[in-house]
């Protein structure tokens, strides 16, 4: 039997279908969750039709009056439609607890073209499609306790959360969980390339840069020491990994990375200014 959502709104809705969507639907209905009680809003055929048959949940081409009987409506539309989506749908779901999980568009444009308060924004990840995701919430303060909790019902389906107070917070969430994945990729790409070079095949260098990147992980979620000491206990002075640390670290490896993220920060922001606008 799957597991329970005690929580869960028992009628939920998504304005997108995309990736994001998927991944939040896929763990609702493991955890419980009727697909008769999903209603999805998804313009692209193909996108549709996939959620139908993987899922069973009823497809829509455009928001209609049968939103109305959502109590929760996630929007996981790109940024730049998220304004045209919420003028057509904001009639059918006043009365919903809204959680958005578009990147860069503040709660107040949200609450602006919805025409209520009760709004929830999000910073998710990719790994939320295979239950690793990590998802950071800003609820505005017309959102209640009950309110917290049908959220967190739905994105702890996804993997881990946290709350924050500050909604400015999220543009720098944005740059490190949320765009994060890709870094670790780029990582990972790198590794694999060196480790070509050297004389392993691709496969035994995806395999071990991917399996070194999951161990590193793991163990720093499991140990109560800080990074720098873990990285320490690995980097014997005069050794290889202090090779590879000094070289690293004269190349301004470190400084280079956070600068990408500080880019990362400031084009969420841009985005926020860009697409949500009146």
């Amino acid at each position: 039997m799957p597991a329970t959502n005690a929580h869960a709104p028992e009628n939920i809705a998504f304005i997108g279908g995309g990736n994001m969507a998927s991944a939040i639907i896929g763990g609702l209905i493991k955890r419980g969750t009727k697909p008769a009680n999903i209603h999805v809003v998804e313009p692209f055929a193909e996108q549709a039709a996939k959620l139908k048959k993987q899922f069973g949940v009823k497809v829509e081409e455009a928001p209609s009056a049968a939103l109305a009987d959502a109590s929760l409506v996630v929007w996981a539309v790109k940024p730049q439609t998220f304004k045209e989506a919420a003028m057509m749908a904001r009639f059918h779901t006043k009365t919903a607890l809204h959680l958005s999980v578009a990147a860069g568009i503040r709660s107040d444009s949200i609450a602006r073209w919805l025409g209520t308060e009760v709004v929830v924004r999000s910073m998710p990840n990719t790994p939320a499609l295979v239950g690793k995701g990590m998802t950071a919430l800003f609820a505005r303060k017309a959102v209640n306790a009950a309110d917290r909790l049908a959220v967190e019902s739905v994105i702890k389906t996804t993997g881990d959360y946290v709350w924050l107070d500050d909604e400015n917070q999220l543009d720098a969430v944005t740059a490190i969980s949320g765009s994060g994945p890709a870094y670790v990729f780029y990582f990972i790409e790198g590794m694999i390339e060196a480790g070509v070079d050297m004389g392993l095949t691709r496969e035994q260098a995806n395999k071990l840069a991917i399996g070194t990147f999951v161990g590193a992980s793991a163990l720093a979620k499991a140990s109560d020491e800080p990074p720098e000491i873990l990285r320490g206990r690995v980097t014997s002075k005069g050794g290889t990994t202090y090779a590879a640390i000094t070289s690293m670290e004269q190349d301004g490896v470190k400084t280079l990375f956070v600068r990408a993220m500080h880019a990362a920060k400031q084009r969420a922001r841009e985005m926020g200014d860009e697409f949500g606008a009146a």
